[in-house]
């Protein structure tokens, strides 16, 4: 194989990764996939060469000229459309998170191993410019130890309704957003092992038509289908003793923020702005990091999967990871539910 053949599932988030595919020189988009064909021709406007469109992603999976697809739905359809691609041995890239649920994410990751495919999550915060150089400074002992972190997206008016699978069962404001930077944040902290979450969610906007995307105000038919989260909080401990503080609200009275902040025993760090905080011979330093060129979190994310294929690199991304951070957000969010620390036991999970 000299090039991956990529089938692109989801015309939203589905663009910019299909750009990057289509751009590495390893990689072709030859087919896309969605439940509306307009979107797909839209796209397809944009593409150098002819592409398959399909409806039926079932249908989408038997083609045996698509060697490996992207997932970009609503996370209710993430797990049964790539257990079809797998089941078919296509190489998956899914978008976060892994699934609607840690029943789903687990069933996954288990076919999508037992199969030997080559299975990755796209994340653009994790493979942005400013988190690799925090976590390779981190990996390089920069820090010292890292013994307590802070992550948070905040949006004042923000809440999707493009997709009722946004607002409905499984989706919500944490799976949306607080992700990226739980996912983030864990990976910079060298990937511990959580064993006990605290949280609080609930929904304080969208189920009464306030908080929407810019402040638009949807149809009384699309919020009163709201069954999910706009708000989730919590603490997460790890087994090292390293704690985490996480935070994501789709609408809030506060100013936007998409932050993680570092704690270390001989440095510190804030994503963004991307800052470093020292003492030096008895003196604070505050550096304002500058990074040359950073490039495209999309095209990092498709350059590594496509390695992964055509070279046999080791997956730095694997569904496994956001298996991982999907037991992490469950029990975040059962904590809410029933207002008890949940313990979590995962010795059988790998990092």
């Amino acid at each position: 194989m000299k090039e991956v053949r990529a089938c692109i599932v989801g015309m939203g988030i589905g663009r910019p990764n299909g750009d990057a595919l289509q751009a590495n020189a390893r990689g072709r988009v030859s087919a896309l996939c969605d439940v509306v064909q307009e979107r797909m021709d839209d796209y397809a406007k944009h593409l150098p060469e002819p592409v398959k469109t399909y409806t039926d992603y079932k249908a989408m999976c038997k083609d045996p000229e698509i060697d490996a697809v992207f997932i970009g739905t609503p996370n209710q359809w993430h797990v049964p459309v790539a257990l079809e691609a797998v089941k078919r041995g296509k190489h998956v890239l899914i978008t976060k998170p892994l699934a609607d649920s840690k029943q789903a994410a687990a069933k996954l990751v288990k076919a999508a191993e037992a199969e030997g495919v080559v299975n990755m999550m796209s994340l653009s915060t994790r493979f942005g410019a400013p988190a690799q150089y925090l976590g390779n400074l981190a990996q390089q002992g920069e820090f010292g130890e890292l013994y307590y972190a802070r992550a948070r997206s905040v949006r004042r008016s923000g809440i999707p309704a493009w997709n009722l699978g946004f607002i409905q069962a499984g989706g919500g404001a944490f799976r949306d957003m607080g992700v990226h930077v739980l996912d983030a944040v864990w990976w910079i902290l060298g990937k511990p092992k959580p064993v006990s979450v605290v949280g609080v969610a609930g929904a304080k906007f969208g189920p009464f038509g306030k908080g929407y995307w810019d402040f638009s105000v949807p149809d009384k038919t699309v919020y009163k289908q709201y069954a999910s989260d706009d708000y989730a909080g919590g603490f997460i401990r790890f087994e090292n003793g390293l704690g985490l503080q996480v935070e994501s609200f789709w609408a809030s009275h506060q100013p936007g923020e998409f932050q993680i902040e570092l704690f270390g025993t001989d440095a510190g760090a804030t994503l963004s702005p991307l800052r470093l905080f020292r003492t030096v011979n008895g003196a604070p330093q505050d550096i304002s990091v500058a990074l040359p060129r950073p490039g495209e979190a999309w095209d990092a994310i498709a350059a590594h999967f496509i390695d992964c294929i055509l070279d046999g690199k080791p997956c730095d991304a694997p569904l496994r990871h956001g298996w991982i951070v999907q037991e992490m957000m469950e029990a975040l969010l059962q904590s809410a539910e029933t207002g008890k620390e949940v313990r979590l036991r995962m010795a059988d999970y790998g990092a």
